[in-house]
Order: C-alpha cells, then structure tokens, then sequence
C-alpha cells in the first residue's frame, strides 16, 4: 500500500517518509546542477524494500514508488575524476529508518557502468499523490527540463551514444602522439583555415592526456561520457571529420608538404561543409518542416548592416581645438598687436613611415588616435568585406554566435580570391576609416573555430557586385539544428538578395590574423600624422 503522510512507529522509533521525500529532493536538485547518467543497475526496488525492516515490506509495498526507483533511482553525477554519485541517495541526508535502504541503493548506482545521458521532458518523474497518499517523485529544476522542438529526450539520449561510439572508435585508432603532432601543426598557423579544427583537436588533446592518466578501465569509461556530455556539437564526430582526415594523414607518414596540401584542398572554402550537389526534394521537405518548427522562416531575411548598428572597437574622435597662438579678436591687452613666432619646423617636419604589426599597432598607437586613412592600392585584389544582418531582429537565432541571452545576428563575407577596389566604389589613394570591428563572431564571445581578424570599416564602401553575393548564409556558420538541411540553406541563400544596399555603410578592409598584411596607414594625433605600416597580425 501507498504511505500517508503521517508519523509512522516501527521498534519504538519515529520515522517520517515526508521528511524522506524532502531529502531526496533536496540531493536531486544539488545534483542536478551538473549533467546527469543513467546507470547500468538492475532492478533497484528490491534492494531498497529488502533493506527496510521486514514487518514493514507490506506497508512500504507501492507500485507508484516501485516505479519512480526502478527509473529514475539509478541517476548519477561524474566526478572529474570519474567516480560516481548518486543523484538521490545520500544515507546521512535522510531519516535514520531509511538508512540502510538508501546506503545499498547508493552503492548499487554507484558501482555500476554509465549506459547513457540522462534527460527528461517530464515536468514531474514520477507520481506524488494518489489521493491521501503521498509517493517518491521529484520536480526537476526548469532548466533541465528537455524543451528541443526538433528532437525529443529518446532521439537525443540515442544521439549521445552514437558519439560516445563515435568517440570511442576514434580513440583506439588514433594514437595521442599523432593527436599531438595535429595540435602542433595547427597552432602553428601554416594550415590553411586551421581555427576551423584547432578547437577539437585541443580538445582530443586534453581527453587523450586525461584518460591517459586513469588505468582504471571503468573510471575511464565514466570521463569519456562526461566528455561527450560536455563536448561543443559535432567534436565527437572525430572520423568523419576533418580533424580525422588530418589525424589519417598524420598516421599514414605523408610529408609536411604534402599534408599541408591536402589540408588546404580540403578546407577550401567552397569545399568545406558546402554541398557539392542541389538540394533532393526529400531535403527541400525537410527543410520545410524544420524551419517552421523553429519559426525561423524570417530569419533567412538578410540585408546589409550600416555604420550604426556595429560594435565598434574605435571610431573617429572629433580634432581636438587647438588654441590660436595669436590673442582672440577684441583682446585690448597692451601687446595684442604684435604677431607671435611661428614654429614652422614642426608643420613641415615629416616623420619616416613606420613598420608595424597590428597587434604593437593596436596596442601602442589606436588609443591616441583620431582619424586612420587606409591606402588603397593600385592594381591590387584585396579581402573587403561586407557586414551583413538579419531583416527581423526579433526573428530566432539561427547563427552559431547569436543567442536569445545576447543577440548577434551580425556576419560578413568576403569574394574568394579577393576583390577589385572599383567594385566597392574604391579608387586608389587614401580613405578614411570609419571605424574598425572584429569579426561579428567575436563580438561578444570568443568563437574559437571562427577565424579572428579586424575589419576596417572605410567610407563609402559598398558593394557594387551585391547582386551575386546571394544572402551570404554559409552552412559553417549556421547552427546545428541546420546542419541537415545545409543544401537546401545553400541553395536558397544563393537565390536570395540583401536588402539595405542603398543604407549599406558597414563594408571595409578585412585584416586576417595570419599570414602577412602590408597595408599602409596614415594615422592623425593631436601631435600631428604619422604613417604606419602594417606588416602582418603578430
């Protein structure tokens, strides 16, 4: 029978099943601040009935609590050590009556194997009342509460394993010494876009070096799982991806020429995560279907962002005045006739250029100055950009670094191969700055995948090829819950247009933060102009 909510008497102690129920409520929502684990433990009711004093089992007999322990009773958290612990069953928490069945639950759950990720769309784990009586059950913090409208709580414990297989295949065919060659190879900034697989492979890293340290077979097992809980989207796809092209190529023995090669084939940027082909009309359909489940239909709208609305790292500030050496009209001092010495050195003296990187440049020269004029080459393609924007802004997220908690709908795109002056309204000479951004994925949150670099914004750059630049959505820069209709997203940014181009004022010089620069600017201080050149990043 089900128990009421009333002091019970057993071999003259008092015991309180309410009490009970608050502590395991209490635990479960400490513990429920970290990822959760199902473990492998057989039936656990048993083992918690059989620990109570036996001429109470009739009494303690409840299908609804038998239930609740059977399912939710094998919860656990992973140390950083690997070990476990219970999510509900902490004996000294509860009751004293209720020792001896909560400690064996504990030691059950807690030497058991991980079988998977725990989460839950439930509201409400188990059943807390049948009429007078009251059962085990627990209200889950909201947050832990599964709310994905594409996927439910099953195909996401599903997708979890997969990558803890994925996982686990990649890390017995791929030696931590070749993980270690492709750390150093990619910090080294001689690959071709390497920030794109920098950040897994750091990862596989750190993995590699603490499951290294961790001879207990099963110990390992539990950090691989919380590794995988806590991984970014896709770091577990390590053979299918080009970390593990890299990896392949490394334990293969090919050359450095030749794996740089390859790597730089691989990570073109019409290659990488585009689609080769046109969308089928099963992607279209499900394209579809997964934008109006996310309500994100005005979200594709895009159009150029203006001056404005940018997170400016430095704008021009208004020339200071400078005071007139001779005395202000209707001065009546006894001297105010006479003209003063005029130090004409100082106008006419010209300082040699000097070579600078940027990063010295932003460090020692930016925060004095206040107007930057970047020299436009003659005859030379450069990487200008375009800063671009969502139409609706209060349309969904759908890029990786914008968030409901903090919008950043903002990106940019650049013309392979670099673009002509002339088709941003450029003509070759000097042309002022209007101010200077990082990469919009920056703004607010380092994106370590997304490639770092200053954009300087230049007056009256626009681009006059707008019209072929399409919506500029590129799959890479596009939230998971895209990744599986990227062909269709390709396709109908390639049909679409920007909008605003005639408000467009957020266009300019891309900087990249690797390999060399060479661009020329003449800089304006309150103690005159001095130009800088601008040799490379660091």
């Amino acid at each position: 029978m089900a128990i009421q909510s009333t002091v019970k008497t057993f071999a003259g102690e008092k015991h309180r099943y309410p009490d009970f129920l608050h502590a395991i409520q209490k635990t479960f929502k400490a513990a429920a601040k970290e990822r959760l684990f199902l473990t492998d433990t057989p039936e656990l009711w048993p083992l918690f009935l059989n620990n109570l004093p036996e001429a109470v089992h009739q009494e303690y007999t409840c299908s609804a609590c038998r239930h609740f322990v059977n399912h939710f009773g094998s919860l656990v958290q992973i140390d950083k050590d690997g070990s476990l612990h219970s999510a509900l069953w902490i004996p000294k928490t509860v009751p004293a009556f209720f020792q001896p069945a909560v400690k064996a639950l504990q030691q059950a759950v807690e030497q058991a194997a991980i079988k998977g990720i725990f989460v839950s769309s439930l509201e409400v784990y188990g059943k807390p009342h049948t009429g007078q009586w009251r059962h085990m059950a627990l209200t889950p913090p909201a947050k832990i509460v599964w709310q994905s409208p594409l996927t439910h709580a099953g195909q996401y414990r599903a997708k979890k394993l997969e990558e803890f297989n994925m996982l686990s295949r990649a890390l017995n065919e791929f030696s931590a010494e070749t993980v270690d060659t492709a750390v150093r190879l990619l910090r080294s900034d001689k690959l071709y876009r390497s920030e794109k697989v920098l950040g897994v492979a750091e990862w596989l890293k750190a993995l590699y070096a603490d499951l290294n340290t961790t001879p207990n077979l099963q110990l390992k097992a539990h950090k691989q799982w919380l590794a995988v809980a806590n991984a970014p989207e896709g770091f577990c796809h390590v053979r299918s991806s080009m970390i593990g092209s890299l990896l392949e190529d490394i334990e293969l023995g090919f050359e450095y020429e030749e794996i740089r090669a390859r790597f730089a084939e691989k990570m073109h940027p019409l290659q990488y995560q585009r689609p080769q082909t046109p969308p089928s009309a099963g992607n279209i359909k499900q394209a579809e279907k997964i934008i109006e489940t996310l309500q994100a239909e005005k979200a594709l709208d895009r159009r150029f962002a203006r001056l404005n609305e940018v997170k400016l790292l430095w704008q021009p500030k208004a020339l200071h005045a400078v005071k007139s050496s001779k005395q202000e009209p209707g001065s009546t001092g006894v001297f105010a006739h006479l003209a003063p010495k005029q130090n004409a050195a100082s106008e006419s003296l010209k300082l040699p250029s000097q070579t600078l990187t940027w990063e010295k440049f932003e460090r020692k020269v930016l925060p004095d100055a206040l107007k930057i004029e970047l020299l436009v080459p003659k005859n030379q393609l450069l990487s200008i950009c375009a800063l671009t924007t969502a139409v609706n802004d209060k349309a969904p997220p759908i890029l990786q670094w914008d968030r409901v908690e903090q919008r950043n709908p903002f990106a940019m795109y650049v013309y392979l191969g670099g673009s002509a002056p002339q088709d941003w309204y450029l003509s070759a000479g000097y042309v002022e700055v209007t101010g200077l951004c990082t990469n919009p994925p920056h703004w607010y949150k380092e994106q370590s995948h997304q490639h770092k670099g200053m954009i300087l914004l230049l007056k009256n750059a626009r681009d006059r090829l707008h019209q072929t630049a399409g919506l500029a959505l590129f799959p890479e820069t596009l939230k998971s819950e895209f990744h599986p209709i990227r062909k269709t997203i390709e396709a109908f940014s390639k049909n679409g247009r920007l909008q605003g181009f005639e408000e467009s004022s957020a266009c300019g010089l891309f900087l990249t933060s690797t390999g060399t620069l060479n661009y020329q600017l003449r800089v304006t201080t309150e103690l005159g102009v001095q130009d800088y050149m601008i040799d490379r990043w660091d």
